[in-house]
């Protein structure tokens, strides 16, 4: 499982939608066909059926339209400090696009703090995607291609599906069933087959926020397994789940981070639920 807690680490998450430019290109789709068309013609070669009309895309097909990351930072004094950083900080600003998330994620932050990376299904998934449309949006990383060389025992990263995850229908494991019988928010009012529709409806915050919640539920699952690993004991467990409350507590009361009450009532309303609430991080 977790061997070590090194002194940074980020629980990341991130979102895509269909690429009208990819479909276009690929499907040799006139530039005045609407987008709703586009879309149509995209799911219909990735396969979709009458009961599932808007399948899963290769990757390469989309595009990276958010990341969050919650960091955990230990500092020079010991101190240990939490950050809930996302990508694009201002949704409704059109320059901030897809090269400007990859380029501020890969390389003004990844490469040069160098944190264990820690995701859901993020071997196969997020790191899979965050590669693909570097590549096509032209950035040159040489510090991500050294991070993705690496060979699994010589990984700092962890992919928390592949630790819990076994072969076979009835041993996968999705991060909402694993969160939500922890005590630990999943999925609440919006899902992943939701963020194409907000995506081309404008509602572009609305997938921020999802993605924040998605990368606080990555993080307090995390803690979990390290706590069941051995890396924390009981009373560091409860104090590191604590520090995360007083982080969502304090941005929570800023108007930009209002959204943040819907995750701690959700969290608290499950720990009540899941017979939990005894560990003190909230009070009965």
């Amino acid at each position: 499982m977790i061997k070590s807690i090194p002194d940074e680490v980020w629980a990341f998450d991130c979102e895509w939608v269909p690429d009208l430019l990819a479909g276009r290109l690929l499907y040799r789709l006139p530039e005045e066909l609407p987008e709703q068309e586009v879309l149509r013609v995209m799911w219909e070669q990735g396969g979709a059926t009458a009961d599932n009309p808007q399948p899963f895309l290769k990757t390469i097909l989309c595009r990276v339209v958010s990341i969050a990351a919650v960091i955990r930072q230990v500092m020079p004094d010991g101190q240990i400090k939490l950050f809930l950083n996302f990508l694009p900080d201002q949704p409704e600003d059109p320059a901030q696009d897809e090269k400007y998330i990859l380029k501020r994620f890969l390389e003004n932050r990844l490469a040069k703090n160098n944190p264990q990376l820690v995701g859901f299904n993020s071997r196969n998934s997020d790191m899979r995607i965050l590669t693909q449309r570097a590549i096509t949006n032209g950035l040159s990383l040489k510090s991500l291609c050294d991070r993705l060389d690496a060979k699994p025992w010589e990984s700092r990263d962890v992919d928390l599906m592949e630790l819990v995850s076994g072969f076979g229908r009835n041993y996968a494991v999705s991060l909402n069933e694993l969160a939500t019988l922890c005590g630990i928010p999943g999925k609440m009012d919006t899902s992943g087959d939701d963020v194409c529709g907000l995506w081309y409806t404008g509602q572009r915050r609305k997938i921020v926020e999802y993605n924040c919640f998605d990368a606080l539920t990555t993080y307090l699952l995390w803690l979990r397994l390290a706590f069941f690993s051995g890396c924390f004991t009981a009373e560091e467990h409860v104090l590191e789940q604590a520090r995360v409350k007083a982080m969502l507590e304090e941005r929570a009361r800023k108007p930009e981070g209002a959204f943040l009450t819907a995750y701690l009532e959700n969290w608290r309303d499950l720990k009540i639920r899941t017979d939990q609430n005894n560990d003190g991080v909230f009070e009965p």
